[in-house]
């Protein structure tokens, strides 16, 4: 068996990414493939949350399928799939086997049986015994704390079909950063669909709070961060043990959507101006905090006014980074019958906001030079091989970007390993920095 060979294409959010980890450790007997015209079975783990996720996976489907060899299986996971099955089955005769967002676990058996489609009714949770095949590094990992979610913001499908807040239990989540600890992994990032609510449904008041004193107690975790908090959710009482936490990161992601009274209340996000801004204003106080967050440009009734509110908005607070993202329409969202706004408005809008979303990260870069601080050494940057690449600890892997180091100072290089370094200055869009100590 060792001889067959796996292409997996892990597509969407870093919550799909541990499913898809999941999946490889169920398949170890193969060997896993860049190379998909060789693979003997080729799985696509799709997203399903909006139109250009949604295409991105079919196109990635059909191209693999162009470029398969006879024999092989092309299998489709996901929330797309969970979203659409009766529709996909009909329109892509290409697919081999149909699963969604239940069965990762079974993927080994649905291969072996070659089932054409299953569809449990339950929404998989990976928990400590899964197995998984930690991927993109050697001293991160995801931790997923729940699936689903309980708000019912007005543009977002997930919920109809990943379903109702399912938290993890606190002591499932702490065996699973003490094994991979064992492993030589230091440094996680804890993610949901709305992490600040995480143990509601199980009891817990703040759930959060007491995933960050136990992992604080475990020896060996050296970096932390909590990704997708929710504004109505996030308490201060949570800001401010996360800002307390010796291994957590002073480091608050927080997807506001927009700030202008009455489209918040459109959104259905239950929260209103005047709160969120007291929740970030708390996040700013905090001492070399670190705040990321997401608008979404072009929501049905969105006026003028109400545009230019965020923009304000976001050219005053200075966000370290945030994403912008096209109002997408999707079906069964309340917001799907509202009137919408015309595409080339939508383009305007997300161009404006990502001119600023570019200048509040370069005044949020330049904070930086002159500043000690803490980084991980990932390896050759892309720039030149004699350039470095490394990450402050302060920024969420994958996301927040990287900074070059031209100057090792003659110390030992470990890949992997953190070290102190000094940051002399912004080359263009990114910072250059001086390696100090090893840590």
């Amino acid at each position: 068996m060792s001889n067959k060979k796996l292409h997996l294409v892990s597509l969407g959010c870093t919550k799909n990414l541990v499913d898809s980890e999941v999946m490889l450790g169920r398949l170890r007997e193969y060997e896993v493939s860049d190379d998909a015209t060789t693979a003997d079975v080729i799985i696509v783990n799709t997203c399903g949350f909006i139109d250009a996720a949604k295409e991105e996976s079919i196109n990635t489907i059909l191209n693999l399928h162009d470029e398969r060899k006879e024999e092989s299986i092309l299998v489709v996971s996901g929330c797309l799939t969970e979203r659409y099955q009766e529709e996909l089955q009909r329109d892509l005769p290409e697919v081999d086997i149909f699963t969604g967002v239940g069965d990762y676990e079974q993927i080994d058996k649905l291969i072996a049986e070659k089932k054409g489609a299953t569809f449990s009714p339950e929404v998989y949770l990976a928990n400590e015994n899964a197995g998984r095949v930690i991927t993109g590094s050697n001293t991160h990992a995801y931790i997923k704390m729940a699936e689903g979610c309980n708000q019912t913001c007005s543009f977002c499908a997930i919920p109809s079909f990943k379903g109702k807040l399912h938290s993890r239990t606190l002591l499932s989540i702490e065996k699973e950063v003490k094994a991979l600890v064992t492993q030589g992994f230091y440094e996680f990032s804890f993610i949901s669909q709305d992490s600040s609510s995480y143990g509601r449904d199980i009891g817990l008041k703040d759930g959060l709070i007491d995933i960050i004193n136990r992992v604080e107690a475990i020896e060996g975790v050296k970096v932390a961060r909590i990704l997708y908090l929710y504004p109505s959710t996030t308490t201060f009482a949570l800001i401010d043990a996360i800002a307390d936490s010796k291994v957590f990161e002073t480091y608050y992601d927080m997807p506001i959507q927009q700030i202008d009274d009455e489209i918040l209340k459109l959104m259905r996000r239950g929260f209103g101006e005047k709160k969120t801004i007291e929740l970030l204003e708390h996040m700013k106080s905090k001492k070399d905090a670190f705040i990321r967050t997401s608008i979404i440009a072009g929501h049905p009734g969105e006026s003028d006014e109400a545009f230019e509110r965020v923009c304000d908005f976001m050219r005053e607070f200075k966000f370290d980074r945030f994403n912008v993202f096209y109002y997408s329409n999707e079906e069964t969202t309340p917001a799907f019958t509202m009137k919408p706004i015309e595409d080339e408005v939508i383009e305007d809008r997300v161009e404006v906001l990502e001119v600023i979303a570019n200048e509040t990260t370069k005044i949020s870069l330049e904070k930086m030079i002159g500043k000690t601080i803490t980084v991980i050494l990932d390896g050759e940057s892309d720039e030149h091989e004699y350039i470095l690449s490394a990450r402050p600890t302060l920024w969420a892997k994958d996301i927040d970007g990287d900074v070059l180091i031209n100057d090792t100072s003659d110390l030992e290089i470990v890949f992997g390993a953190i070290y102190e370094a000094k940051v002399m200055e912004l080359a263009g869009d990114r910072l250059l920095a001086t390696l100090v100590k090893l840590l």
